[in-house]
């Protein structure tokens, strides 16, 4: 399991546009926004990577960058088997 959390800066004229795009990304979810800002945590689901989702958000019209704020990987698989 991997979770992220991220900082998205848009421009503040495409803040919503970018926030509905971001809406339809499997494991993103919107925690906070403001002047053109998106707060965002990032979780590995079935079938969808957290590596995966930081590169759709980067090909988002409107966005300008993203920072990585947090970062957690859990390496026991299920039956607590460490990779």
């Amino acid at each position: 399991m991997k979770i992220a959390s991220v900082v998205l800066r848009a421009r503040p004229e495409r803040l919503a546009g970018v926030r509905a795009r971001v809406a339809t990304i499997p494991g993103v979810e919107v925690q906070a926004a403001d002047y053109g800002r998106l707060v965002l945590t990032i979780e590995d689901i079935d079938g969808h990577l957290t590596a995966d989702a930081l590169a759709r958000l980067h090909r988002i019209e409107g966005v300008i960058g993203l920072s990585l704020a947090y970062e957690y990987c859990d390496d026991v698989i299920e039956g607590g088997i460490p990779q």
